[in-house]
Formats: structure tokens, sequence, C-alpha cells
């Protein structure tokens, strides 16, 4: 609501959500470099050395992707754009330079409207645009008081629900107990005699009998058999775990099967299941 009013208010023809960072943090981001009434005078992709904000001169404002257009304008440009035959398509690389070049483009602060329950804490927001920033994103939910808060009824999360059964826990037996313990687990799921800790379970999931999971993010509809061991995982949608199969214990060899990112998180998919022939 505050980004939409500032928008109209200021008659822009764009308006760009930004986040403020220190300074030399915001290497890795689009960076916009501003006056001191929030006007984008540059648009600078990955700076080295990012222009810092006038109040704040320590901090940068990285843009999040997040836009608001005048409906005419914005079909204006795409159309403009999509006659440019050495564009990219990319909003952040083609549109928003133009625009902060030929029209009128402000940045809008996300602190500003961000609801937040206490006045000391951050304005949430991630970048997930790495398998890395994507886990760690999911696997922070699992957290005793996240920094988003999931069940935070001043900022409810607006989804598509679908009309699912509740997520099922069975068997209590010695080594064979469906449990999740510091985890979040989506309707339509069957935890069957599987333990999983820290991890965020996505819908329609199987788990089967004494297979274990820490610190793993599951796509809907995945299945996974028997005796499985996962540590530190992503898992793609739909993906069919192999019994027995056993992921984030040996580095050298996760690396020859999967994706492995910087920081030793695995990325599994069924084409990368299909070509191990189990």
């Amino acid at each position: 609501e505050m980004m939409l009013r500032q928008h109209v208010d200021a008659n822009a023809d764009v308006t760009v959500g930004c986040l403020e960072v220190p300074r030399m943090e915001a290497t890795g981001f689009g960076v916009m470099h501003v006056d001191a009434k929030d006007n984008i005078i540059a648009f600078v992709e990955k700076p080295a050395d990012p222009p810092g904000i006038p109040d704040k001169p320590e901090f940068a404002l990285a843009s999040m992707g997040i836009y608001v257009f005048k409906t005419k304008f914005l079909m204006e440009q795409l159309r403009r754009d999509a006659a440019e035959p050495g564009s990219s398509r990319d909003f952040g690389k083609d549109i928003i330079p133009y625009i902060v070049q030929h029209g009128k483009a402000i940045a809008h602060r996300f602190a500003k409207s961000c609801v937040r329950s206490t006045a000391e804490n951050e304005a949430y927001w991630r970048d997930v645009g790495t398998v890395d920033a994507y886990w760690e994103a999911n696997i922070d939910l699992t957290d005793i008081t996240p920094e988003l808060d999931l069940y935070d009824r001043d900022w409810p999360i607006w989804t598509y629900a679908e009309l699912k059964p509740p997520a099922k826990f069975v068997h209590d037996e010695d080594g064979r107990r469906g449990s999740a313990v510091s985890s979040l687990v989506s309707g339509d799921c069957i935890v069957s005699g599987a333990s999983l800790k820290k991890s965020l379970i996505f819908t329609g999931a199987r788990i089967n009998s004494y297979s274990t999971l820490e610190e793993v993010v599951m796509l809907p509809d995945v299945h996974v058999g028997r005796n499985a061991k996962l540590k530190r995982v992503v898992i793609d949608h739909g993906v069919r775990i192999p019994e027995g199969l056993v992921v984030g214990e040996d580095p050298i060899l996760d690396a020859k099967r999967f994706r492995v990112s910087e920081k030793g998180i695995c990325l599994v998919t069924q084409d990368m299941i299909d070509k191990l022939g189990l």
C-alpha cells in the first residue's frame, strides 16, 4: 500500500522496491543511485563501488526486483524493447535502465512499508537466486523464532492453498518411527516410519520407513524410498529417491552424481537420479 501510494503521489513511470544494504555488500545486486528525494538517477548492475544513499552514505539501495508501473507506460516499454534486436528481454538489464534515462523512476525503500512485529526487527527480504540462498532461506523457517514468521498475523502470507488432507505420521517402533523435529511438513504428506530433522517438506511427499532426512528442502510430490539418508539437500519437484540412496555424507561422490553448491548443498533432480541407473 505504501509503495503504491508513493508511486501515485510522485506520478512516477516506475517505482522500484529497494532494500538498504551495507554499501560494500551491494556489489552482487543491481543498485539504485538516487538523489535526496529518492529519484533514481542511475541504475548500476553489480558495481564494484556501489553508490551510497545521500542520507546514509554507508548504505546502498539494492533492487528487490519488485516494480510498480503505469500500465500504459509499461505496455509501451515492452513493445519498444521487443523491437530492439540487441535486448536481452530483462527488466533489470534493459527496461529499468532505459526508463531511468528517459522517464521518471523512483525508489521505494522497503523498510517504509514492511510490517514488523517490533520496531527493532529488520525488514525481511532474501535474494534466492542461488541454490545456497534458496536452501538457507527455507531452512531458516524451521528455527524456533525465524526472521520471517509464517505465523505472524500482522503480516499474513497470502498464497494459493489446495484443499489437501493433513500431514500424516505413522509407525512407532525403535528405528521406524514417523517423526519430525524442528520441521515444516505440508499437507498431503505421509511420513511412514521415517525421521525428519530441521527440514521443510512441500505437499504430496511420501517418505518411507527407516529413512532419515536432515536439513532437507523437498519440493512437491517427492517419493523417498526406504533406508535413504539425505542431508543438506534440495530435492526437485516429483523426484523419486531410490531405496538406500545416501546424499550428503560423501562430498566427492555427491559431486560426481549431483550438483553441489559452493556451500556443499546438493541439488537433486529426476534427470540426475535416472543417470544413476538404480
